[in-house]
């Protein structure tokens, strides 16, 4: 028996077999180079660079002399397109070859005293590392660095050269505001956090940066503020970044799934931004924002439910006005989440809910229409989802025309054809206004749920609607963003943070930062800044 199933072990991996239980760095082709060192002599280490980076033509390798002595021979290797030409040439190539004197005074410069002499006078670049890995040298070649090669030493220089085309900082598309910076994230890593760094300019603001993605190698750079960060959050972000072992990390994206704590959740627990303004103002709360190479996404955790009911605009305008604009999204969430199945659950259910006119108005109105009022909704809601998707994925001149028209043709197309009664129409359109009020992210958890709760609507009524709210209401209270309960500070309670949650505080009230957070450094702010005139002032 044992001899007939090994065989067929052979040929159907099982479990143990199978190769994504494989060591990733088995399975890529010469990954033996990953271990090995640089060799003293210049030809051995173009043959192995060059074996490693076959068929990539965009590598460029340029062999020269230094300071025209034929006795030092120095490669410089680089990626076109990653790497600036300008710094290559003139601060590097141009610099070692020409322009540096032939010999030191009094002295002539020796292949052993070559090295040295290059990394202290020889080189104009204002970056330089060196390193003996061949790993490190890969690396560096494939991330825009240039790498120089002296002949008769072990040990590469590495020079900051980093200078692809990028894009240039715009306003923000995701999150724009009337009021506040016009600035927004992009796909560089630096540039970044530069913004971040001009904001917040303190020794305190803390950049690490790490490598993730097996294949990719993206840069991947966690920020936080020193004194006032708590010491176990931001480990406990390591700790995750590290367990990460996979291909590619291509968007912050890949991140946000492999850290968050409740992964079956239609709530997202890891909030994401392209504002640096309202990254630096996570950072003065205490979070850690996590800054992925290649997009203009910041991520930043803990994350609060609350959160995507704000906008960095409530904090430039007058708390006053901020307060009923805040009062406003709550109410367009709700509408948002119950409208459709509340529409069906009195409709369908409890008539005695409505007003005689308005009963006998909706009645005329569904007296032609062939179908129950949960199909209505259901048909209406999914041509809104299919037209605002379409809205996003088609070219913006296009994507406009085709959201704001169609949604137009076919809502009077359908009532006029009989297909659903005008009131249907009203309410899936104004349902689908108000999902726009708040966070795109959480709009599409309510989306979903929506759904859920038209079907408990049409089955149960009202009994229905409750119930579905209540477990909804259940399932938030037990969310967790890294060890921080996703609905505070309303659940549990914390009276004193509750005065930035629907009701924004003047800024001169809020001298404290949220308790279950920032929990080393409680402090915003002094006391008794509220402004008086000036006759009221104590004096002295």
């Amino acid at each position: 028996m044992v001899n007939f199933i090994k065989p067929l072990r052979a040929r159907f991996p099982g479990r143990g077999n199978h190769p994504a239980d494989q060591s990733k760095e088995s399975s890529l082709p010469g990954a033996s180079w990953k271990e090995q060192v640089l060799s003293p002599d210049l030809e051995t280490n173009l043959k192995q660079i060059k074996a490693i980076l076959d068929k990539c033509s965009d590598v460029v390798y340029r062999e020269f002399v230094f300071a025209q002595n034929e006795q030092i021979r120095l490669a410089l290797i680089y990626t076109d397109g990653l790497a600036d030409k300008t710094q290559v040439g003139d601060q590097i190539t141009k610099a070692l070859a020409l322009e540096v004197p032939m010999a030191v005074p009094g002295q002539e410069i020796s292949k052993n005293r070559a090295l040295e002499f290059i990394k202290q006078r020889g080189l104009c670049i204002n970056e330089i590392q060196q390193t003996s890995k061949l790993r490190d040298v890969i690396q560096a070649i494939l991330s825009g660095d240039s790498v120089l090669l002296v002949d008769g030493h072990d040990i590469a220089i590495v020079n900051g050269t980093k200078g692809w085309a990028s894009r240039a900082i715009s306003e923000p598309e995701a999150e724009p505001t009337v009021r506040g910076a016009r600035e927004s994230f992009v796909e560089t890593l630096r540039t970044n956090t530069a913004l971040l760094r001009r904001r917040i300019n303190s020794p305190n603001l803390k950049i690490e940066v790490f490598k993730l993605g097996e294949i990719t190698n993206t840069d991947v750079a966690i920020a936080y503020i020193e004194g006032i960060v708590n010491e176990k959050l931001v480990a406990e972000v390591k700790s995750r970044l590290q367990r990460i072992k996979v291909d590619a990390i291509l968007e912050s994206g890949y991140i946000e799934e492999l850290i968050e704590e409740n992964p079956w959740s239609p709530f997202p627990t890891v909030n994401h931004t392209e504002k640096p303004d309202r990254a630096a103002a996570m950072l003065l709360e205490g979070r850690v924002a996590i800054l992925v190479d290649g997009t203009p996404f910041v991520l930043t955790v803990p994350n609060l439910f609350v959160e995507y009911l704000h906008s960095p605009e409530d904090y430039y305008e007058r708390f006053i006005f901020t307060t009923a604009v805040r009062i406003l999204r709550f109410l367009s969430a709700l509408v948002s989440l119950t409208l459709p199945a509340l529409y069906i659950a009195v409709v369908s259910f409890h008539h005695e809910l409505l007003p005689t006119t308005l009963l006998l108005s909706i009645a005329g109105q569904r007296e032609a229409v062939p179908f129950p009022v949960f199909v209505e909704v259901l048909v209406m809601e999914l041509t809104f989802e299919t037209l605002r998707e379409a809205g996003i994925r088609l070219p913006r001149p296009l994507g406009q025309a085709v959201s704001i028209v169609g949604a137009l043709v076919i809502g009077e197309a359908a009532v006029r054809a009989g297909l659903v009664a005008a009131a249907t129409v009203i309410v899936v359109a104004f349902t689908g206004i108000a999902s726009f009020t708040f966070a795109y992210s959480a709009s599409i958890a309510f989306r979903l749920l929506r759904f859920t709760i038209m079907f408990l609507s049409a089955a149960l009524g009202l009994f229905g609607l409750i119930s579905g709210l209540a477990l909804i209401g259940i399932h938030l209270c037990s969310l967790r963003s890294f060890g921080v309960p996703y609905l505070s500070p309303v659940v549990p309670m914390t009276g004193i943070d509750l005065k930035d949650v629907v009701f924004r505080a003047p800024l001169w009230a809020m001298f404290t930062r949220p308790r279950l957070i920032a929990r080393q450094n409680q402090k915003r702010q002094e006391q008794g800044l509220k402004p008086e005139p000036p006759e009221t002032r104590p004096k002295g």
